[in-house]
C-alpha cells in the first residue's frame, strides 16, 4: 500500500512541474499574452488541488481496505472457534444418542407379564368390595385410593375406613402369590392452593402427596409388609388425572396409587407388570401411565 502511494504522490508531483515547464516553455519560445498565461497558471493550480484531492482520497480507500482485512481476519478466527465448538457439541450429542440407545437396548432385553392370576383375582375382588375408595386397574398392576375418603381434608393421617381397606391389602401382599412383587405407592394432589393451616406440616402439593404416600407405606409396614419392599413418593400436581378446575379443587386428581411389579435385580428397581413391553423403573414407573389414566389426592 506504501509503495503505491508513494508512486501516486511521484504521478502528483510529476504532473505539476510538467505543467511549469510546458508554462515556461511557452512563455520563453512563443508570443503568449498574459491572458492566456493567468489561465493556464489557474488550470494549473487547479489540477494541482485535484490530484491532491484524489491522492487523499485513494489513501482512505487503501485504509479501509486495510481496516476491512483486519476485520475478515478476526471473522474467520471467530468462525474457526464458533466451529470447534459445535464440533463438541455433536460428539456430545453422539454420546447422548449412543447411552439413550444402550438403555432402550437393555430395556427391550427385559421381560414382563401381568400380575399372576391368584394376586390379580384378590385385588380385582378388594376393589369391587369398595368400589367408592379404591379402583384396580389389571393391565398396570396398580390400585387407586380415592384421597377424599382415604384423607381428612390437608391432612395424611389415614381415615379408618381407609385402614379396613389396607388391612385386607396387606393380607394379599404377604400371601405367597404376591411376595414375587415389590410395591411402589405414588401420591398425587390437584392444583389447589394448600391452607395456612395444612402449611404448617404440609407446605406444598407436592409435600402433601409425598406425606400420603409414606403413610400408606407405614400403614402397611405396621401390617406386616416389609419395608424393603416398599417405595414411597409424590407427584404433587404434576399428574392431573383429568384437567384441574379453574379453583384447582378437583377430587378426581387426588389419590394415591399402588404400584406392584417384580424386582429386577437386587437395585430395588421394578419392571412394571402390564403386558405392552414399556419399562419403568423407580419413581419413574409413574412416567409410563397415560394422562388419561392416572387419579388424586385432598387437601
Amino acid at each position: 500500500m506504501q509503495n503505491h502511494a508513494h508512486t501516486t504522490r511521484t504521478r502528483s508531483t510529476r504532473v505539476a512541474l510538467l505543467a511549469s515547464f510546458v508554462l515556461a516553455a511557452g512563455l520563453t519560445g512563443c508570443g503568449v499574452t498574459q491572458t492566456d498565461y493567468d489561465r493556464l497558471v489557474i488550470e494549473n493550480r487547479t489540477l494541482g488541488n485535484r490530484n491532491q484531492e484524489l491522492v487523499a482520497s485513494l489513501e482512505e480507500c487503501e485504509a479501509a481496505r486495510d481496516a476491512l482485512g483486519s476485520t475478515r481476519t478476526s471473522s474467520d478466527s471467530s468462525i474457526t472457534s464458533l466451529q470447534a465448538q459445535l464440533r463438541e457439541k455433536d460428539a456430545l450429542l453422539t454420546d447422548y444418542e449412543a447411552a439413550i440407545a444402550d438403555l432402550e437396548a437393555r430395556m427391550q432385553g427385559l421381560s414382563f407379564g401381568a400380575l399372576d392370576p391368584i394376586t390379580d383375582a384378590a385385588l380385582a375382588d378388594l376393589a369391587a368390595s369398595h368400589p367408592d375408595l379404591l379402583s384396580y386397574d389389571s393391565a398396570q398392576g396398580m390400585l387407586r385410593f380415592n384421597s377424599d375418603l382415604t384423607f381428612g381434608s390437608g391432612s395424611d393421617t389415614v381415615s379408618a375406613g381407609a385402614k379396613s381397606t389396607l388391612r385386607a391389602l396387606a393380607s394379599i401382599l404377604k400371601g405367597s402369590s404376591a411376595a414375587q412383587y415389590d410395591l411402589i405407592i405414588v401420591g398425587h394432589t390437584d392444583s389447589q392452593r394448600i391452607g395456612a393451616s395444612t402449611a404448617q406440616r404440609h407446605p406444598t402439593n407436592m409435600h402433601l402427596s409425598c406425606h400420603r404416600a409414606i403413610a400408606v407405606r407405614k400403614e402397611l409396614m405396621g401390617l406386616g409388609v416389609s419395608g424393603s419392599k416398599i417405595q414411597a413418593a409424590g407427584w404433587g400436581d404434576q399428574r392431573p388425572l383429568v384437567p384441574n378446575t379453574a379453583s384447582g379443587n378437583t377430587p378426581a386428581n387426588r389419590r394415591v396409587e399402588v404400584y406392584l411389579g417384580r424386582s429386577v435385580g437386587g437395585s430395588g428397581a421394578l419392571a412394571p407388570t402390564n403386558t405392552t413391553g414399556s419399562t419403568t423403573t423407580g419413581i419413574n414407573i409413574d412416567n409410563e401411565t397415560p394422562p388419561d389414566r392416572q387419579p388424586g389426592i385432598t387437601k
